[in-house]
């Protein structure tokens, strides 16, 4: 099974990050949840990414990279996940990683430098619309990830709020989160076979 790094979202490693993980180790797949905000959980997105602000992106992107370092130091390949803004951490960590074997982003992307190249599988669930990931803006994303050689697989959930995954989210939407699920798990498989 996979070794699976899962990034949290603006609001902090909330208790539906930790649902999420045990719902891929009951699949069988190890599971870290890096915990970004040092305990820190928020009940908006705006009070989220007021601390993101403050911490700083590029701050964010260290500690991301220092809580994988261990894993990475086993020679194990990572698959990235996130959620939302943790997305496009893993967005950012995947397509630096040059043994990643997968990605998995929920609600969230993250700029393409211009000389990324990956061959890297990757599997998107996102709303639509959804007002943090445009329709150009996902075009745009597609597009890019499939010039720099990346396998994308995208799913999109017409009304589903922005993280429908989390049932103490006013985003929530059961079936789409179970859809979500349903998809992410078949990819994790595939990867492993």
């Amino acid at each position: 099974m996979a070794q699976i790094v899962l990034f949290h979202s603006a609001y902090g490693l909330r208790p539906a990050v930790h649902a999420a993980a045990e719902r891929l180790r009951a699949a069988g797949h190890q599971v870290l949840t890096p915990d970004l905000y040092d305990g820190k959980v928020f009940d908006t997105v705006e009070e989220g990414m007021a601390y993101k602000d403050e911490v700083t992106t590029d701050e964010l992107l260290r500690r991301a990279i220092t809580s994988v370092v261990p894993v990475l130091g086993t020679g194990e390949r990572l698959v990235y996940a996130g959620f939302s803004l943790g997305g496009a951490i893993a967005q950012n960590l995947a397509l630096a990683d040059e043994r990643a074997l997968g990605l998995l982003l929920l609600h969230g992307t993250s700029d393409i430098r211009d000389d990324a190249a990956t061959s890297v599988p990757v599997q998107l669930h996102v709303a639509e619309p959804d007002p943090f990931e445009t329709e150009d803006w996902l075009n745009t994303w597609y597009l890019r990830m499939l010039k720099i050689g990346a396998d994308v697989e995208v799913h999109r959930y017409r009304g589903a709020g922005h993280i429908f995954t989390d049932p103490e989210l006013p985003d929530y939407d059961a079936e789409a989160a179970e859809q979500t699920w349903a998809g992410a798990l078949d990819f994790l498989a595939e990867l492993d076979g």
